[in-house]
């Protein structure tokens, strides 16, 4: 019998890397589907100032409900698909750094936290161009009058006679190249590596150790991913908390235009007080705890799917 408190973890070595990658693609894009309208609620809240807009989380989901529609709340959502590249990215260096890291530290919390920063660096590479014309996006309706590029309206897409479905993302990938450059696709790397990399590297220690203290706590026949669905929300709310206020400078990095971390900083002090640091965060956290959980849930149960033939009878759980 496992003993308790211990749980099993599945390897890089242990994984059909065929069925691996297959059902990964399937489980990113729908997870991405579920918490993509939190997403696009944290990104209008944090780039507003002070409260102009929506007062809150709730108040924003319904004040978009009513003037854009569900379609509102998936403005970018096809241009963020493509974040599924990264998200394989992420996964496989998450895996290789730890396999790696194993050789040097048998220390499991060593291992995920090296691991983690090391995925959301190689992730971030690739993410941030899309996130930067996903965000514009995000920000057109009522958002609009705070972005600095506004896409065309679909009417004015259709008489040009071109299709519709990466229209405004391509308006908006014009715009930012034509005004920025090459760079503008770059504007806010620093502030979310600064974001990113921290959170990768907090949220799986964190989740090992909710897990492992859950696992001791719970009756022996309590099943593991049960208890992996609990520790995940609860390593995202405590690593979101630690970093929601490099994400809110971020936000304000990429969707406003501007250039110095610090300045933006210092700005956002000034104006909006300390509480500025806070903006978006139950917006982040409603996200990233069923982010978490579904993450959790797919990403184990395709580990344990994607299992060697002849290891899938030795795992207990």
């Amino acid at each position: 019998m496992q003993q308790k408190g211990v749980m099993q973890i599945i390897e890089w070595e242990d994984l059909d890397k065929r069925k691996f990658y297959s059902l990964g693609v399937f489980m990113t894009l729908t997870t991405r589907a579920g918490v993509y309208p939190a997403s696009l609620i944290r990104t209008r809240l944090q780039v507003q100032k002070g409260k102009a807009l929506y007062s809150g989380t709730i108040d924003a989901f319904c004040k978009i409900i009513r003037a854009e529609g569900v379609r509102g709340l998936y403005r970018g959502f096809m241009v963020n698909t493509f974040t599924l590249i990264s998200g394989q990215a992420y996964i496989t260096t998450y895996e290789l750094v730890r396999k790696y890291v194993s050789q040097y530290s048998p220390s499991n919390t060593v291992k995920s936290v090296v691991a983690g920063g090391a995925a959301a660096l190689v992730a971030q590479t690739i993410t941030v161009p899309i996130d930067i014309v996903s965000q514009h996006l995000m920000m057109q309706g009522q958002g609009e009058h705070l972005t600095r590029f506004k896409a065309k309206p679909k009417r004015m897409l259709a008489a040009s006679k071109r299709k519709l479905t990466f229209g405004q993302s391509r308006d908006i990938t014009v715009q930012i190249f034509a005004a920025d450059g090459f760079r503008g696709f770059y504007r806010g790397y620093v502030a979310s590596l600064l974001t990113y990399i921290p959170n990768s590297a907090l949220w799986w220690p964190f989740y090992h150790f909710y897990t492992e203290q859950l696992s001791l706590m719970a009756p022996t026949e309590c099943p593991h991913l049960i208890l992996q669905a609990l520790a995940g929300p609860m390593a995202a709310a405590t690593a979101s908390t630690i970093t929601n206020p490099m994400d809110v400078v971020r936000a304000r990095v990429q969707v406003e235009g501007r250039s110095s971390l610090i300045e933006t900083f210092k700005q956002l002090l000034a104006e909006e007080g300390v509480w500025a640091m806070t903006k978006g965060l139950s917006a982040r956290i409603i996200s990233s705890m069923p982010t978490s959980v579904l993450i959790v849930v797919g990403y184990e149960t395709l580990k344990r799917l994607s299992l060697k033939d002849e290891l899938v009878d030795s795992r207990h759980w």
